[in-house]
């Protein structure tokens, strides 16, 4: 593992319409078991506070798997732990007649010298930026970017469509199958910022206006203010957070 300094910074906002935050978020730069650091952001779902208790159980059960895991490599790590916490969300759910139904989304980065390793289920999302450019890393697992993928509608017609908040993969459903994670390795660049955030963010603030506040802020705690209060400003419909990190 090579030395290395890593900048970070997150908040999870209430957002202005819920009385709950349901999302829950994690940083540390330092190691977490094996692996060398550890970001983490969870929208979690079902009524009464069944979502604010998933999103934070998902990041304590998978901390607790990451320290005890025999595992070195990250991959193995991140797609075994979000195996392992579906089913351990799935078996609270089932003990708990108030968790019932309850789950979360779940986005996971960790950095290991020049490159980061990615996993994510639900549709939070972790975003590469650099200077003039930003991408999404990680692909929604919702319905309408099911049917972007199979061409029925297009990406400008999917940012406004009614059922953009249906999501297809989840942590604590009872099938480990439906909780597998998508992976992603990126080879990192001077200059590159990582951004996981929920649909909190997204939804209310376009990925070029995400990329002008974060080239306009001095640092890191600057632009994640700044974009949790122009969600705000957008309407603030849903919890709203934000992890960014800058090796």
């Amino acid at each position: 593992m090579a030395d290395q300094t890593i900048q970070v910074y997150g908040k999870t906002d209430v957002g202005m319409m819920r009385t709950i935050n349901q999302d829950s978020v994690f940083v540390s730069p330092e190691p977490i078991g094996k692996l060398p650091n550890l970001f983490i952001v969870a929208d979690g779902m079902g009524g009464h506070k069944a979502g604010d208790v998933a999103s934070k159980a998902a990041i304590e059960k998978f901390i607790k798997y990451a320290c005890t895991t025999h595992m070195s490599d990250p991959t193995n790590i991140l797609d075994s732990g979000i195996v392992h916490i579906n089913d351990e969300i799935y078996k609270m759910a089932e003990s708990n007649k108030d968790f019932n139904g309850m789950g979360t989304t779940f986005v996971v980065a960790t950095i290991d010298d020049k490159k980061a390793y990615v996993a994510n289920v639900g549709d939070s999302r972790l975003y590469l930026i650099n200077h003039n450019t930003i991408t999404q890393v990680t692909k929604d697992h919702s319905l309408v970017e099911d049917m972007v993928r199979m061409g029925v509608i297009d990406r400008t017609a999917a940012a406004n469509h009614y059922k953009k908040n249906v999501i297809t993969k989840a942590i604590g459903v009872a099938d480990s199958a439906v909780a597998t994670p998508d992976i992603f390795e990126i080879n990192l660049k001077d200059g590159d910022i990582l951004l996981l955030c929920s649909d909190g963010l997204t939804n209310m603030v376009p990925d070029d206006q995400i990329l002008k506040i974060v080239n306009d802020s001095d640092t890191l705690e600057l632009a994640v203010a700044k974009l949790i209060s122009t969600a705000n400003d957008n309407g603030g419909k849903d919890n709203i957070s934000a992890v960014m990190v800058k090796p």
